[in-house]
């Protein structure tokens, strides 16, 4: 009895960490919404509350009509095309090079994936000069490439997909050369079915990390029409630096929300999937 007690304890005591730590994720962000359905005069003369007393779209409307110096459909498209385009081609590249580091043998394997594996611990900012002057020896500033290209090869995803193909059988591998398969065959008829899971969580991730990024198109975009939302939510402030129409800016940051949040939505399952390094094996 005194186990059954103990266990439903810890059990209810983490069901309350789990609300709490919900509550404090999800007051900020219904605040943002609310705020976004709230007049400007509304916004500045009353303190925190969390739902608007006169609930307007007029934000939204005005968002949605200015064209000329805050193109917000325009920033979405720009945003849409470049992570979906990113998030291709990364799924190609880790899945070519983690079959590389899991099912191939050569020379220093282990060793060259180790070291670029500690070279990535590295803070990003610190590759921003560097990687600004080859996006500007290409030709690339002001253009999708500057944030298509970059980040493909994420060893972070690499290691995702490496450890998920270490769980595959290496005998399904052996079966298909009795068969008369080439590497090239064995990972796109064989390896490539079973890693479906992490490689969406891979693209998930891919897809909103190039959609979130901030730092990097402010520094590569300076053509107001052809940058992504996060960069153009920052001319949404004047000149000082601050921001004069709160319920617009929370507007458009709710606009530039629901792509993404649609998406972990239809892909929460796979996060499971991919923790479970065998869940491609079936039989």
């Amino acid at each position: 009895m005194s186990t059954k007690k103990n266990m439903n304890i810890s059990k209810y005591s983490a069901y309350l960490f789990l609300i709490v730590i919900c509550i404090i994720w999800a007051v900020p962000v219904i605040f943002g919404i609310t705020t976004s359905f709230r007049s400007q005069t509304e916004v500045v003369s009353t303190g925190f509350r969390l739902l608007p007393v006169n609930w307007i779209i007029d934000n939204y409307v005005a968002v949605l009509e200015n064209t000329a110096t805050a193109p917000i459909l325009r920033w979405l498209m720009n945003s849409l095309f470049i992570a979906t385009i990113h998030t291709l081609l990364v799924v190609v590249v880790i899945s070519i090079t983690g079959y590389g580091y899991s099912r191939m043998k050569f020379k220093g394997r282990d060793a060259l994936f180790f070291t670029l594996l500690g070279i990535s611990f590295f803070p990003a900012v610190v590759n921003l000069i560097p990687s600004y002057k080859i996006i500007d020896a290409f030709g690339w500033v002001n253009t999708a490439w500057a944030m298509i290209i970059p980040g493909l090869a994420g060893m972070g995803n690499i290691f995702l997909v490496r450890q998920f193909m270490k769980g595959i059988p290496k005998e399904l591998d052996e079966s298909a050369r009795v068969d008369g398969a080439g590497d090239f065959r064995i990972y796109f008829s064989v390896i490539l079915p079973l890693i479906k899971p992490v490689l969406i969580v891979c693209g998930l991730f891919s897809f909103t990390g190039s959609w979130n990024d901030f730092l990097w198109p402010v520094i590569v975009y300076t053509d107001v029409d052809k940058m992504p939302v996060t960069a153009g939510l920052l001319l949404l402030q004047d000149i000082y630096g601050n921001y004069r129409l709160i319920g617009q800016l929370m507007g458009s940051a709710i606009l530039a929300i629901i792509p993404t949040l649609l998406l972990f939505l239809f892909a929460q399952k796979y996060f499971v999937q991919s923790i479970n390094l065998n869940s491609g094996i079936k039989g």
